[in-house]
């Protein structure tokens, strides 16, 4: 009994591979009963874990964008074998709850990474905590980002972050262009850390909270933590797993 579905996202590219797609599969079972298909980018990847958060699915992602760090290849030929032989990961994501300047409390999940961004043309005044200790006490800065290993190949290396490793069950906390104090490179944390971010003005500093690409804007207080009650699995082919494919990033960091 075939059981699978296919989420696709509307865009021209995408389309053309579901319909060839749909062709292939109609012939053959799959190993995993509830396996789902995504067919589109990265950002469309991360909508769909999201929106299917409560599910135990396993996400195989044929990548129809541009980059497609969290995507397959599309392969027509070793498709089903691909999906036999496809090695899984499972992933936790990061849990946001953010108080803003109307005392209302938002909570949103993020599988890369959350930013903390300043809100005007003044860079953001903040203090970062983790756990019971004081990591920066003030920092004047464009803002302040953290990481889960999955994403810190994305907008973490960007700023300049370290890679992390899928098993290294760490978080990375990196500043964004900072004024105050310069020099601070930011910290690895323990994935158990309860991170605390507070605006200390912000009245004329406001900034806003992104979880992966959801914002809370003029935000006051915000609390990140990994939500282990939450995993996602993940598909990837044996030649290019998601480990495989963060220590070429790693080894092309140190090479650049």
């Amino acid at each position: 009994m075939k059981s699978f579905k296919i989420i696709c996202y509307k865009n021209e590219r995408s389309l053309k591979i579901r319909s060839a797609l749909t062709k292939i599969l109609k012939k053959y079972n799959f190993k995993y009963p509830n396996l789902s298909i995504v067919i589109g980018g990265d950002g469309f990847m991360l909508q769909t874990l999201k929106k299917n958060k409560n599910s135990k699915n396993f996400f195989y992602g044929i990548n129809s964008g541009n980059y497609g760090f969290l995507m397959n290849k599309f392969n027509p030929k070793n498709l089903i074998k691909n999906l036999r032989k496809a090695n899984m990961i499972t992933i936790s994501p990061l849990e946001m709850t953010v108080k803003n300047n109307k005392k209302q409390t938002k909570k949103y999940l993020a599988i890369n990474e959350v930013s903390i961004l300043r809100q005007s043309r003044q860079a953001a005044s903040l203090s970062v905590n983790y756990g019971s200790k004081i990591l920066i006490k003030k920092l004047i800065s464009d803002g302040v980002l953290v990481s889960t290993p999955a994403g810190s190949t994305a907008y973490n290396l960007s700023v300049h972050g370290p890679i992390l490793s899928l098993n290294s069950k760490k978080l990375t906390i990196v500043p964004i262009s900072p004024f105050r104090p310069r020099r601070w490179k930011g910290k690895i944390v323990n994935d158990n850390s309860k991170i605390n971010i507070v605006n200390l003005n912000p009245l004329k500093r406001p900034i806003s909270a992104v979880a992966d690409n959801l914002e809370v804007r003029n935000a006051k207080n915000i609390i990140i933590k990994s939500n282990k009650k939450i995993k996602f699995n993940l598909l990837y082919d044996q030649n290019r797993s998601l480990q495989k494919k963060i220590k070429i990033e790693q080894l092309r960091k140190e090479t650049n």
